[in-house]
């Protein structure tokens, strides 16, 4: 493998008595040798340069380009080499020879690391582009906002549905700039994951911010979940890691992968198995999903402007099953924008920017509930744990257990309310939830609330789940409100 060049050629020369065997008796090599002595990049130095340093190793030697996110690993001295003749002289004690820049660039070849995703919509690192995207530029949508915002607070899978241009993708992309900045075991978990994958770019070693895939929906199953022919590789689930994993048109995708994606969203990792061995990497990502409700995009209650049959609404809205949907905890309906809204300029919408300080004040709030566990988000507690080891207020469950009684949720999704619940509360400063959060949760779960299903309620401005906004002037129908935040404070 590219990866031993560099270490074979050092072994060499000390068989060969141009070297000292114990000038690199305790040297981790790391590099792929070029034809003209040339040290390059490879993919995955960071993971390498982890395990060295569980393995007792202090001195690394890797190519130039990679040796700032090798510096990453406390404890370990890195040496960055341009090209094999530089680091016998280092060796030897001789004169450094004057070597140019590598010509080729700071990342590895991706036809040589074996790697190309360019379907996986990686965005591990903030563009010019995300930095621009901002919620205040999304028109109306009050509901599903703040859907996104208990989302990002808690760590939340998020299913999006509506028609097309009502805006689904651009809530989606706004999603990351949402979540808190990685700690910095998050950011070098993220960072290994990436650099397995060759996607690291020059002079940026460490990711910090939650990184964002959006595969396209023809992928397939190894870009998704991983693996590929001879050494497996980190597909979009891995490469979505602390951060955001976008279907966008869910139910295109085939029945296969999406089912795939129940066991990560449940343990946080995936497994792939061959023949030589297995890998397990690291999958705990949020994930949003956005789907049309049939294949022309117009079907609704009222059935205005829809040419799909019965048969094929049916059969277009089962292909996401109901053991993945059970694990997802907010479904929320994207209504269509309003002339209103669209035409007028709102000055309350709120920018990311505010949207994201409520964010991390919830995480910190959870964080501190859970100092003492291996949890840090709401989303990560077990249900047992859940029911009792935090109390929730008096008579808050009243509501889930009658929808539990009466099989509208099962038992995992009871556990899904409670989480959400929590998020909630902790979103509004409060303690523990209550009632309304509880209530709250099972709206954004079941889409129902006191008999009104959220396709036949008001939408827009006044309608579904504002995050800060009344009920519409003489309607007396009830709707259901998640509370603002109250800095601690109940609401009168």
């Amino acid at each position: 493998m590219a990866i031993f060049a560099l270490a074979v050629a050092c072994a060499v020369l000390a068989a060969a008595e141009r070297l000292d065997p114990s000038s690199i008796a305790d040297l981790l090599l790391i590099g792929e040798l070029g034809l003209d002595g040339r040290v390059r990049p490879v993919r995955g130095v960071l993971p390498s340069v982890l395990a060295a340093a569980d393995a007792g190793y202090v001195r690394v030697v890797v190519a130039e380009q990679t040796a700032p996110e090798a510096s990453l690993v406390p404890g370990v001295t890195v040496l960055g080499v341009r090209s094999l003749r530089q680091l016998v002289a280092v060796l030897t004690g001789a004169p450094e020879p004057e070597e140019p820049p590598d010509p080729v660039g700071g990342r590895p070849d991706p036809l040589m690391a074996g790697l190309m995703l360019p379907s996986a919509g990686v965005r591990g690192l903030p563009d010019e582009r995300a930095l621009r995207l901002d919620m205040a530029d999304v028109a109306g949508q009050y509901e599903a906002r703040r859907a996104l915002e208990i989302a990002a607070a808690g760590g939340h899978h998020l299913y999006l549905k509506g028609p097309p241009g009502a805006g689904k993708t651009m809530l989606a992309e706004r999603l990351p700039a949402l979540m808190p900045p990685l700690t910095q075991k998050e950011s070098l978990e993220v960072t290994a994951v990436h650099s397995v994958a060759g996607l690291l770019p020059a002079g940026r070693p460490l990711i910090g911010t939650a990184p964002y895939c959006a595969p396209h929906h023809s992928t397939t199953m190894p870009a998704i979940v991983g693996g590929g022919s001879g050494l497996p590789r980190p597909g979009a689930v891995s490469l979505a890691h602390r951060g955001v994993l976008f279907l966008d048109e869910a139910p295109e995708f085939p029945v296969r992968v999406l089912d795939a994606l129940r066991q990560p969203l449940e343990s946080g990792e995936v497994v792939i198995a061959r023949s030589a061995g297995s890998l397990r990497l690291p999958a705990r990502f949020l994930l949003c999903l956005a789907a049309n409700p049939c294949p022309c995009g117009r079907y609704s209650r009222r059935g205005e402007g829809c040419e799909c049959t019965p048969a094929m609404v049916s059969r277009y809205q089962g292909r996401l099953s109901g053991p993945l949907l059970d694990r997802v905890d907010l479904q929320v309906q994207v209504a269509p924008v309003t002339r209103i809204e669209l035409m007028e300029r709102d000055s309350t919408a709120e920018t990311t920017e505010t949207v994201a300080a409520r964010v991390l004040a919830a995480r910190e709030r959870a964080a501190a509930r859970l100092e003492h566990t291996p949890w840090r988000t709401n989303a990560e507690v077990p249900g047992h744990e859940l029911r009792t080891r935090w109390q929730l207020a008096a008579g808050a469950l009243n509501d889930a257990a009658r929808q539990l009684e009466r099989g509208l949720l099962t038992a995992r999704g009871l556990d899904r309310v409670l989480r959400v619940a929590w998020t909630v509360a902790d979103l509004a400063g409060r303690d523990r939830p209550d009632q309304r959060d509880v209530r709250t949760a099972l709206v954004l779960r079941t889409g129902v609330e006191q008999g009104f299903p959220l396709p036949e309620r008001g939408h827009g401005r006044y309608g579904g789940i504002p995050a800060q906004r009344g009920s519409a002037p003489g309607d007396d129908r009830p709707h259901a409100r998640v509370e603002p935040p109250t800095d601690g404070k109940e609401a009168a």
